[in-house]
């Protein structure tokens, strides 16, 4: 009776206030890092991966596209589309495949029995994902301008293009990641269930196969994706203007882009607040 009594009546652990959160959560931020670059197959499917994939498609795919002054070469007309993918791998693939195995080994247990609140660890994760995504895409950028000899923009008003789409769009896509890691069941599964879907993704958005190839029924149905916008935002930054007539409407349509990043994030903010849990609902 009295063993009932005092686990009923053991209070919950105190939540701490705004700022201590925000404190615990930068300090988780170290701790996510040493934990994503000692898991070998992780650095190599979400760090590297993007790397590879565009020195196979530089290599394989080589000549110029375009016309006249603004012809470029095909390592430069890949790099954009890449670096969308990156942003993918880091923001989707990383976060849903690190939180759906720490629900499987007890992980997010234990921490749901302290007071840190899950903006503690929400924090932690997009820290992580941050750092992580700068170094690959600053990977990727070096391996295209010393191996591939591509020319980078030189006008300040394309790299600050480059920031807020690659600022929004990593953001987005790290909230959605960490919502659809209540999707597989167990951690074992999470590869089975994520990988894939990452990949579908990447091949219909034009990260791999230029948008305006596609059926029209599979642009409609991409262009309500964030990785679809990520991709164009970054043609716009390392492609002339004169590739924005390629696109659907024939422009680079950047208010669009920030107009339909924004609106995904508001709805990753709300799912993964709605279904992360500290445990799966079957416990």
């Amino acid at each position: 009776m009295s063993t009932t009594t005092t686990a009923a009546t053991t209070p919950r652990p105190t939540t701490f206030g705004l700022a201590r959160t925000v404190r615990l959560g930068f300090r988780r931020i170290g701790l996510e890092l040493r934990q994503y670059f000692r898991a070998g197959d992780q650095v190599f499917f979400t760090f590297l991966f993007p790397t590879l994939m565009y020195v196979v498609f530089a290599t394989i795919f080589t000549g110029d596209i375009g016309e006249g002054p603004d012809m470029v070469s095909m390592s430069t007309y890949y790099l954009p589309g890449l670096i969308a993918g990156a942003i993918l791998l880091s923001g989707v693939q990383g976060p849903a495949l690190e939180i759906a195995a720490e629900k499987s080994d007890g992980t997010l247990k234990r921490l749901g029995g302290t007071p840190i609140s899950p903006v503690t660890y929400f924090i932690g994760k997009l820290g992580e994902v941050f750092v992580t995504a700068i170094l690959q895409v600053a990977l990727l950028i070096v391996v295209a301008v010393v191996v591939y000899r591509v020319e980078l923009p030189t006008d300040a008003a394309a790299w600050g293009r480059f920031a807020w789409i690659f600022v929004l769009g990593l953001t987005t896509c790290t909230l959605l990641g960490i919502a659809l890691s209540s999707v597989p069941r167990t951690g074992k599964s999470a590869s089975a269930v994520v990988i894939p879907i990452v990949l579908l993704i990447q091949f219909i958005s034009g990260v791999y196969i230029a948008f305006s190839m596609l059926p029209e029924w599979l642009q409609n149905t991409a262009g309500v994706l964030p990785v679809k916008w990520i991709a164009q935002g970054m043609r716009s930054v390392f492609l002339p203007d004169s590739f924005a007539t390629a696109e659907v409407s024939g422009s680079w349509d950047l208010g669009l882009i920030a107009l339909v990043l924004t609106g995904w994030l508001v709805i990753g903010l709300v799912l993964s607040r709605l279904t992360f849990r500290w445990i799966h609902r079957n416990g």
